[in-house]
C-alpha cells in the first residue's frame, strides 16, 4: 500500500512510499483510509520540532484521519464493517486525565500516523464518526474539534467566550459554544474572515490589526465585563492580553503557542483576580465519543477550507498549513 512518510527532517523529505498491507488481528479493525486533516503540529513535526519526543524516521505522517472499516477481528464489538471511524491520536488514552504514557504514543509524532492506504488498529483506538458525516468531515475531529470541546468544559448558556483566529480549533469552539448557548467573540486580522465567522454565529468580532490592544476593545464592547473563557492560541504575544480580557474568576484555556512559547506575565493580575490558566491538549477516547454525541444532537458540521488536496499533494498541504491563510480545516482526500 502507499503511505506518506517523512524520511528525514524537513518538508523536502516528505514523500510517497510503499509498505506492506497491515493484517487484522482478533481484537483489531482494518480500516481503508479516505481522508486526513492538517494541524499546525504536523508542520512543527516535519521540521524536527518535537525534539526527543519525535519518533524514529521514517514516520507515516499526520494525526487526524477517517476511513471505512473493511474487516474486523473475531473479538471486536465496538465497530462493524462499513462504519466510518476515526483513529484516536493517543491510542492509550481511553478516559481520565492525560498521562505521560499516553503522550509518548502520539499518532503522527511518536508513532505512525494516518497517511496510509489502510490501518489495522485495536478496536479500543477508534471512535465512530457522526452518522451524517463524510470521511473528509470526520477527519477534522480528532485534534482540533476535541481540543475545542475540552476547552469549553463548564461553559453554560449566557457565558461569554472569546476565541482567537479562524483556524480549526477556533471555529469548532465557536460552533460548540453557540450550541451551548454562549455568546462568542472572535478575533482576526481579516475583515472578510470576521464576516464569515459572523455567519457561523459569532456575535462580536475584533480586528486585531485595527485594535492592537484587543483586550481593551473587548472590555469596551462588553461594558467592562470581560470574557468568562478565552481560547488562547497565540501564546507569548497574546497571552498577556488574554489575562486582561478575561473577567475576574474567569478561565484562559491555553491551547497554542503560535507566537512563541516564552511569555512575560502579570502574575499579580492573575493572582488578585483569581484567574484560572488551564492547558488543554486534545482529550481521551471517552471525551471524543461524548463530543460525537453532542455533534449529532446539534447537527454541527465542520468548517473546511475550499482548498482541497490529494494524497500525493501532502507536502503542499503541510506547506499551506504553515502559511495560516486558510479558514477552518485543511483536508486531504484519497
Amino acid at each position: 500500500m502507499k503511505v506518506i512518510e517523512l524520511k528525514d527532517w524537513g518538508l523536502e523529505h516528505v514523500a510517497v512510499s510503499d509498505r506492506a498491507d497491515p493484517t487484522c488481528g482478533p481484537d483489531d479493525v482494518l480500516i481503508e483510509m479516505h481522508a486526513a486533516a492538517l494541524n499546525f503540529r504536523d508542520f512543527v513535526f516535519v521540521r524536527g520540532g518535537y525534539g526527543r519526543e519525535g519518533g524514529p524516521l521514517p514516520m507515516v505522517l499526520l494525526s487526524d484521519g477517517a476511513g471505512r472499516v473493511i474487516d474486523v477481528g473475531k473479538n471486536v464489538t465496538r465497530a462493524a464493517i462499513g462504519d466510518l471511524v476515526c483513529p484516536t491520536i493517543m491510542p492509550g488514552w481511553i478516559d481520565g486525565p492525560i498521562k505521560d504514557e499516553y503522550r509518548r504514543q502520539s499518532r503522527g509524532g511518536s508513532i505512525d500516523g494516518v497517511m496510509a492506504g489502510k490501518m489495522a488498529l485495536p478496536e479500543s483506538a477508534i471512535v465512530k464518526a457522526p452518522d451524517f458525516y463524510t470521511p473528509a468531515e470526520a477527519a477534522t475531529l480528532p485534534c482540533a474539534a476535541l481540543t475545542a470541546w475540552n476547552a469549553l468544559a463548564g461553559i453554560k448558556s449566557g457565558d461569554l467566550v472569546l476565541t482567537q483566529g479562524t483556524g480549526g480549533v477556533s471555529l469548532f469552539a465557536l460552533q460548540f459554544a453557540r450550541a451551548m448557548g454562549a455568546t462568542v467573540v472572535i478575533t482576526s486580522s481579516s475583515e472578510e474572515k470576521l464576516h464569515r465567522a459572523s455567519a457561523l454565529g459569532a456575535q462580536l468580532g475584533i480586528n486585531y490589526d485595527s485594535h492592537p490592544d484587543w483586550a481593551k476593545e473587548l472590555l469596551r464592547m462588553t461594558g467592562r465585563r470581560g470574557a468568562d473563557l478565552v481560547i488562547e492560541l497565540g501564546g507569548a504575544e497574546s497571552l498577556p492580553q488574554s489575562i486582561r480580557a478575561v473577567r475576574t474568576g474567569g478561565t484562559i484555556a491555553l491551547i497554542g503557542v503560535l507566537s512563541g512559547a516564552n511569555a512575560e506575565l502579570e502574575l499579580g493580575r492573575v493572582v488578585t483576580r483569581g484567574l484560572r490558566l488551564q492547558a488543554v491538549t486534545m482529550g481521551s477516547r471517552d471525551d471524543f465519543e461524548a463530543m460525537v454525541t453532542f455533534i449529532e444532537q446539534h447537527k454541527i458540521k465542520p468548517v473546511i477550507d475550499a482548498l482541497r488536496f490529494t494524497f500525493a499533494e501532502t507536502r503542499a498541504a503541510i506547506a499551506t498549513m504553515s502559511q495560516g491563510r486558510h479558514f477552518g480545516k485543511l483536508v486531504i482526500e484519497f
